[in-house]
């Protein structure tokens, strides 16, 4: 069955979808990565003189600095970042009612999933008193960024908030952009989000400034009480927030270098054009920079997509946004030969989200080997994912999730590894610890184990 578009035509520029043929192409990996749309504006490169002026700034002049930031990037004078909790209260008790429930059911499937990722420890015993055990803490303090800029994301708030709560954080810390539009408060619905999640420590600071006072901290002032500095640092952003990460790693764990927000889609002749082109459009309205890719070996359904995106691009509130962002260079039709080249393609591409609308949907996605995250079907679109699908949302971007992982759970907790062995245990490998530590050279290494049965009492007990 054939879904009709209901959106009625409406006269507008038409989106300039570009097309990247691949068919009749034998591309090895790197031809397939140059090859994919891809954004050709400003780099993590280009931002990076431009982040290292900002980060420079919070570390030598704290909250200082951090308020002609404000005032300079948010028009928002600033005595202190820190949001007081009589706020916090008050943008819960005023949230709309549907909005509420909804950020209470988006909240209870996420805690089920993130519950479910914690992994367990292991006792391993090689031997007779050879115990090595493996261990997951948590760290001990985070912070977390949820963007401002065109949109405003409570839903951000929870897939930050969730994971690192299930992980067993005690000290948590949120950090978003002040908005002139309410006091140089963040927006109150992402005041409201972390109020129901409990979250107390909130302050109105944007960008690669807030990533700064989070990897270094801010003492404090008479303005108000210290930033202290976290071990790890999550969330989304623009390309001076994911820059500000990639600068900040070693100081801090990091996440991922979450960018603008990207979609690809594999789909087949059987695919809708009306879902396919619904789906692309959801995620260009993000930003004008954000990416929507089609991989499809059929030229039918290109020209189909195509056309509904005209319909429906035309017809939805951020049109010029959602237009801009189809026209683009990172966004287009891949044509590719086959679903073996399809699967090949979306490998190389590494989506933030990839979409699989073919025959035998489950079975193909099985196959993707990078994706941020997969969405099966007609009936798994990627709103579903930002939103209440229970999964987390703040995905890799830019070919990163080829290396990289959404935000979980284990982002926020460190393995341990705990050697526990017995006299007799050691004695076992003794003379392999000394022929290796031979071979490498290093033979204090030996001698701190034959150390232990040479001039010691049994007992462990300094002998004579």
């Amino acid at each position: 069955m054939t879904i009709s578009s209901e959106f009625p035509a409406t006269p507008a520029a038409a989106v300039s979808f570009r097309t990247v043929d691949l068919r009749g192409r034998n591309l090895t990996l790197a031809g397939l990565r140059a090859a994919v749309p891809r954004a050709q504006g400003q780099t993590v490169a280009d931002a990076e003189e431009k982040v290292l002026d900002i980060m420079s700034a919070v570390r030598q002049r704290g909250f200082g600095a951090l308020a002609e930031l404000a005032l300079r990037f948010d028009g928002v004078e600033q005595d202190h970042p820190l949001v007081p909790r009589e706020a916090l209260a008050a943008s819960l008790e005023q949230l709309d009612p549907d909005v509420r429930r909804a950020l209470e059911e988006s909240i209870s499937r996420a805690r089920r999933f993130a519950d479910g990722q914690r992994p367990r420890n292991i006792d391993v015993q090689l031997g007779d008193g050879a115990l090595v055990s493996q261990n997951w803490v948590p760290v001990a303090r985070v912070g977390l960024y949820v963007p401002g800029g065109l949109a405003v994301y409570p839903s951000s708030v929870i897939m930050n908030v969730v994971p690192a709560l299930a992980a067993g954080v005690e000290s948590i810390a949120l950090a978003s952009p002040p908005q002139k539009e309410f006091g140089g408060l963040p927006h109150p619905t992402i005041l409201a989000a972390a109020a129901l999640l409990g979250i107390t420590e909130v302050y109105a600071i944007g960008g690669a400034q807030a990533i700064a006072a989070f990897a270094y901290g801010v003492p404090a002032t008479e303005a108000g009480p210290a930033l202290e500095p976290v071990d790890v640092v999550t969330g989304p952003g623009n390309i001076f927030v994911a820059t500000a990460k990639r600068l900040v790693k070693g100081v801090v764990g990091i996440d991922s270098e979450a960018g603008t927000t990207e979609i690809a889609i594999l789909a087949d002749s059987s695919a809708q054009p009306p879902l396919v082109a619904a789906d692309l459009i959801s995620q260009a309205e993000h930003d004008p920079k954000a990416a929507s890719v089609l991989i499809t070996d059929s030229e039918d359904l290109a020209a189909a997509v195509r056309a509904e995106l005209d319909l429906q691009a035309a017809a939805t509130k951020h049109s010029a946004r959602v237009r801009e962002a189809l026209s683009g260079p990172q966004s287009g039709v891949v044509l590719v030969d086959n679903l073996e080249q399809g699967i090949a393609a979306c490998d190389a591409y590494a989506a933030e989200h990839l979409e699989i609308m073919t025959r035998d949907a489950a079975m193909v996605a099985a196959r993707i080997r990078n994706a941020g995250a997969i969405f099966v079907g007609d009936y798994s679109p990627v709103s579903l994912g930002d939103y209440c699908a229970g999964s987390n949302h703040v995905l890799p971007t830019s070919g990163t999730a080829a290396f990289s992982s959404g935000l979980n759970v284990t982002t926020f907790l460190r393995a341990i590894q705990v050697v526990n062995y017995s006299r007799e245990a050691l004695a076992e490998v003794s003379g392999h610890i000394v022929s290796l530590s031979g071979a490498e050279d290093l033979p204090a290494h030996g001698e701190a184990v034959t150390a232990r049965f040479s001039g010691w009492r049994t007992d462990g007990s300094p002998g004579i």
